[in-house]
């Protein structure tokens, strides 16, 4: 099981490293498995100073253009999770009832006609999941018109039938606006804007990331779809908010470690997302004692905050 510990490392990492990390376990933990949890936030966290020192040493293309890439990828991403349940329900035929929040579909197929519904050709899932993909495999040729197919669709909600009547409802359990639905305007634009910018400045120079970080996609697919767990679930939204607070402590992590101003660039663009979403939400935060104002002002001081700490830490290290 430890071997499982080193696949979070970079490739050069665990080729140079490997054998001697699992000596060292061993060595230290006879007879055991999986080293302690302590031992094992600690290799997590070594994992990724690793990847981001890998990152900011690489000179094969700039640092702001790998940011902006982060940033589309973080978008559609986002975009992503309040569809899962509904591309899952549309790849597999089934027929989600009582349980459809992307649209109020009765039959095998989500674009069946049913009661109180009209028809729809396509999830709006898919256009975020293809964006994501061919993102990570830096082919901006998919994802430029995949994010421009998402502000048209955003653009004509409750007018055009391609998409359907989208039908999401339930509040933000932790305030923050979620889920982002397709209505939302501000997302898609600035994914379109981001994947505009990386298509004029030489797509060839981007990062193809491998197929193995689709695998969280495919287990949040998997989970989101199996349980039914549809976006307005508090459990889900939980779940969004750890993992996004737990994006933004790797972003400032991986700042702190290298000094480099790339992973600022995804947090402006979540920031600038997610404080839209909070000032234009139809229902007031539920957090008592909490105002919008509040999470506004944090979501805007992550950017300088990680701006200031890639400056310290590069001050720190000419000393």
């Amino acid at each position: 099981m430890n071997r499982l510990l080193l696949i979070a490392y970079p490739k050069a990492h665990r080729d140079r490293y490997g054998d001697e990390l699992l000596g060292c376990l061993a060595e230290a933990h006879p007879g055991r498995a999986w080293p302690p949890p302590r031992e094992t936030a600690a290799l997590l966290r070594g994992a990724l100073r690793a990847h981001a020192r890998a990152a900011s040493k690489d000179t094969a293309r700039p640092w702001w253009l790998d940011g902006i890439h982060l940033a589309a990828l973080v978008l559609a991403a986002l975009a992503l999770v309040p569809y899962l349940q509904d591309v899952w329900d549309w790849a597999l035929r089934v027929d989600p009832g009582n349980d459809a929040i992307a649209f109020h579909a009765h039959g095998w197929f989500s674009w069946a006609q049913g009661p109180g519904t009209i028809t729809r050709m396509l999830p709006y899932g898919l256009l975020p999941l293809v964006a994501l993909v061919a993102l990570l495999r830096g082919k901006l040729w998919i994802a430029l018109p995949a994010s421009a197919a998402m502000v048209w669709a955003s653009a004509t909600f409750g007018s055009s039938t391609f998409f359907g009547d989208e039908g999401m409802v339930g509040l933000g359990y932790y305030g923050l606006g979620t889920p982002i639905p397709a209505s939302d305007l501000m997302l898609p634009v600035t994914l379109l804007f981001a994947c505009g910018v990386l298509a004029a400045t030489r797509p060839n120079r981007l990062r193809r990331r491998s197929y193995g970080w689709l695998v969280p996609v495919a287990l949040a697919l998997t989970v989101v779809g199996g349980l039914r767990i549809g976006p307005h679930d508090q459990w889900s939204q939980f779940a969004q908010l750890i993992c996004e607070v737990g994006a933004l402590a790797a972003a400032w992590y991986a700042t702190a470690s290298t000094g480099d101003y790339r992973w600022a660039i995804p947090v402006a663009a979540f920031a600038l997302v997610r404080a839209h979403a909070v000032l234009t939400a139809t229902v007031p935060m539920n957090f008592q004692y909490v105002r919008e104002g509040a999470f506004v002002l944090a979501l805007v001081a992550a950017f300088p905050l990680l701006v200031v700490v890639a400056r310290d830490r590069r001050r720190s290290a000419q000393l």
